[in-house]
C-alpha cells in the first residue's frame, strides 16, 4: 500500500496565557512506495512519533492530506485505516494469553468483517508462526521475556493483515543483543509479508540497519530523505553529518583560503571551487589515515584495541568536539608513547559546512 503524506502540519495549542503554539511537524510531504520499510529517524521532540501518529489516526492533523493508496484517509477514524500499530512498551493485556492477544482486534471486528471462530484461530496461528511463538500461545505477558512480549504485540498487529504497519520505538526496552535479533527478525517480517511500514526510532543504527530509505527529521521538519548508505555518505547539512554515524563525526572550525583547506595552521586537504572563507569540517572516523608525514597534527590521549581496527584517541585546538575518535585498521602500527599523533585525510570523508547555514559545502580534490 502506497502512503502520501501532503503538506502534513501538526500545531499544539499553547499552554497557558504566554505560551507558544508548538509546531511538532511542519509541512511533511513524502511518498512512502508499497512494500517498503521507511524509518522515521530523529532525536526526541523532532515530530517522528507525532508524524506516526497521524498516519494511523490517533491525531489529526492542522493541515494537509494523508492517502492510502487512491483514497483520502485524513479524516477516517483509526479503525477504519487498516493500519496495525505496535508500541515501544507492548501494551499487551496481562490478564490474557499469547493467543488471546492476538485474537483480540479480530474478536471486535463487527458486521461484513466478521470471522467465524475457526478463521480467526487460523489468522491467529499463522501470525504467530510468522514471528516464531508457535509455543508460547497458553502462556500470559508475565510468563514471557521483553524480547517475546514484542514478538507477541507484532503478531497482533498483524493478524488483522494490515494495509500499513506502524512501529513506535518497538526496541527501546529490550537489552543489546534482544534488539539486536528483534531487529533483524522486524526485516524478517517485513520481507515476507511485503507491508508497508513505517519505523520511528531515534537510534540511527536501528534506522540504517534495517530501512530501504531514512528520513531525517528535526523540530518538525524533513532534513533528508535517501537510502542509509547515501544520507551517511552525502548528508544534506551538519545536523544529519552529526547525526548519523557510530563514533559520531568530529567537528572542527576550520578556514579555505587559496584552494586549500586549513584546521589550524596546517593545510590539510586541497579544495577545489570553494571561495576563501572560514568553514565547519566533518571528518568520518574512517576518514583518518596514520601518516607520519600527514598535515593534520592531534595529541594523542589513547589507543583503544577493537581486535580488527583500532580507535584513536586524540583532541586538537580548532575541534569543536571533546575528544576526535578515529578508526582505522590494526595494520597500523601508533606509537604510544608519542605525544602527538599526524594524519592525512580521506577526501570523501570529509563534508565542508557553511558556518551560518550549517548546509553542505561541494568541492572538488582535483
Amino acid at each position: 500500500m502506497k502512503v502520501v503524506l501532503q503538506n502534513l502540519t501538526k500545531t499544539f495549542p499553547a499552554r497557558g496565557k504566554k505560551g507558544e503554539t508548538v509546531t511538532a511537524v511542519n509541512d511533511f510531504t513524502f511518498e512512502i512506495p508499497d512494500g517498503e520499510l521507511i524509518g522515521l529517524l530523529g532525536p526526541s521532540g523532532c515530530g517522528k512519533s507525532t508524524t506516526l501518529n497521524l498516519i494511523c489516526g490517533l491525531q489529526k492533523p492542522t493541515g494537509g492530506k494523508i492517502f492510502f493508496g487512491e483514497d483520502d484517509v485524513t479524516d477516517l477514524p483509526p479503525e477504519h485505516r487498516g493500519v496495525g500499530l505496535v508500541f515501544q512498551n507492548y501494551a499487551l493485556y496481562p490478564h490474557l494469553t499469547v493467543l488471546q492477544n492476538i485474537l483480540f482486534p479480530l474478536e471486535n471486528l463487527k458486521g461484513k468483517n466478521k470471522l467465524s471462530k475457526d478463521e480467526m484461530k487460523r489468522r491467529a496461528h499463522e501470525a504467530a508462526a510468522l514471528v516464531q511463538i508457535e509455543g508460547l500461545m497458553e502462556r500470559r505477558p508475565s510468563e514471557l521475556s521483553g524480547g517475546q512480549q514484542q514478538r507477541v504485540a507484532i503478531a497482533r498487529a498483524l493478524v488483522k493483515m494490515p494495509r500499513v504497519l506502524l512501529l513506535d520505538e518497538p526496541l527501546s526496552n529490550l537489552d543489546a543483543r534482544l534488539r539486536l535479533q528483534t531487529r533483524e527478525e522486524i526485516r524478517r517480517i517485513q520481507k515476507e509479508t511485503g507491508i508497508t511500514t513505517v519505523f520511528v526510532t531515534h537510534d540511527q543504527e536501528e534506522a540504517m540497519s534495517i530501512s530501504d530509505r531514512i528520513v531525517v527529521m528535526k523540530d518538525g521538519v524533513i532534513q533528508q530523505i535517501d537510502k542509509p548508505q547515501t544520507v551517511y555518505d552525502d548528508p544534506t547539512n551538519l545536523f544529519v553529518a552529526k547525526f548519523l554515524g557510530t563514533p559520531p563525526i568530529s567537528v572542527f572550525s576550520g578556514e579555505v583560503r587559496g584552494g586549500m583547506l586549513y584546521i589550524g595552521e596546517n593545510p590539510v586537504l586541497p579544495v577545489g571551487g570553494v571561495s576563501d572563507r572560514p568553514v565547519t569540517v566533518g571528518i568520518r572516523p574512517e576518514g583518518f589515515v596514520p601518516d607520519e608525514k600527514g598535515k593534520l597534527i592531534c595529541d594523542l590521549k589513547a589507543v583503544e584495541v577493537m581486535g580488527r581496527d583500532i580507535s584513536i584517541v586524540s583532541t586538537h585546538a580548532a575541534a569543536q568536539v571533546p575528544v576526535i575518535r578515529s578508526i582505522v585498521s590494526a595494520d597500523h602500527r601508533i606509537n604510544t608513547a608519542s605525544p602527538t599523533v599526524a594524519f592525512s585525510l580521506k577526501p570523501h570523508k570529509v563534508f565542508l559546512f557553511d558556518r551560518e547555514s550549517e548546509g553542505r559545502i561541494p568541492f572538488t580534490t582535483v
